[in-house]
C-alpha cells in the first residue's frame, strides 16, 4: 500500500496525457494552486457526478487561483469520449501506469461492497503555488466532494 501525502509534503512530480494525448505536467502549474483528484473509472456514475461538480465549479475555483486536475488510469481516448460527452471543462489525464496515482496514495486496498479490493482509491491532493501539500483527503465521496473542499478552502 502507498503511503498517504500529509500537508507539507513535497507533491510527486508528474507528466501524463490528457484526452488529446498532451502531456500535462505538474509543473505546469508553478505559481498557482492545483486541485489534484483522483478517480476510478471515467464513464462511470460517481466519477460523473463528481467531474461535472468539479466542471460547474470550475469558475469559481479559478477565481481563487486554483486549477483542477483529474487523474485515473484510463487511456486519453476514453477521456475524451468522456469529456466530450459530458462537457467537462477540467483536464482530464490518464495514469496507465498507476505510479503517479501510487505516488500520491491513490492506489492500494479499499473496501468496495464489505469486500478488500485493490484499486483507485477517491482522494484529492489540494497542491500550493510552491508545490507543497496544502491538503489531502483519502476516500472521498463522490457526490458532495467539490462543496466540501469549497468550504475547507474558505473559498
Amino acid at each position: 500500500m502507498s503511503e498517504r501525502l500529509q500537508p507539507g509534503d513535497t507533491a510527486p512530480a508528474f507528466t501524463l496525457p490528457d484526452a488529446d494525448g498532451n502531456e500535462v505536467s505538474l509543473a505546469d502549474h508553478k505559481g498557482r494552486k492545483v486541485i489534484v483528484y483522483f478517480y476510478p473509472a471515467a464513464l462511470t456514475p460517481g466519477c460523473t457526478k463528481q467531474a461535472c461538480d468539479f466542471t460547474d465549479n470550475l469558475d469559481v475555483l479559478a477565481a481563487a487561483g486554483y486549477d483542477v486536475i483529474g487523474v485515473s488510469p484510463d487511456k486519453p481516448e476514453k477521456l475524451a469520449k468522456f469529456r466530450d460527452k459530458e462537457n467537462l471543462k477540467v483536464t482530464l489525464v490518464g495514469d496507465l501506469s498507476k505510479e503517479t496515482l501510487e505516488a500520491y496514495g491513490a492506489f492500494g486496498e479499499k473496501k468496495l461492497y464489505g469486500k478488500v479490493v485493490t484499486g483507485v482509491i477517491r482522494s484529492t491532493i489540494v497542491v500550493d503555488e510552491d508545490g507543497k501539500v496544502e491538503h489531502a483527503f483519502y476516500n472521498v465521496k463522490a457526490t458532495g466532494h467539490v462543496a466540501k473542499i469549497i468550504r475547507d478552502l474558505g473559498i
